[in-house]
């Protein structure tokens, strides 16, 4: 899947983010959950009860579902941090 970002004149530089080991590209300025979803993740984490897939429901915060671990700092919110360069984010597949 290429990337699915708009292209628009306004735009961050652009930066690398390395989740579970594997560089992706990210723009300066925008989500973890935005650079995430134009690389084609969808998943962010697991339930503990039933081990099925959880990624972004709300997007601005409330429902802690697209917490994902941040240069070693676990249960953070990818919908409300931003992105920079040579960020190493952990997810559950």
């Amino acid at each position: 899947m290429g990337d699915l970002r708009i292209v628009s004149p306004a735009r961050g530089r652009a930066i690398t983010i390395v989740v579970n080991g594997r560089a992706c590209s990210a723009v300066e300025g925008e989500t973890v959950h935005a650079a995430l979803w134009a690389a084609g993740i969808r998943g962010l984490r697991r339930t503990a009860k039933t081990g099925d897939p959880r990624g972004i429901f709300c997007g601005m915060g409330v429902c802690y579902d697209c917490l994902v671990t941040i240069d070693g700092v676990p249960n953070q919110r990818a919908c409300m941090t931003l992105v920079e360069d040579r960020m190493e984010i952990r997810i559950d597949e």
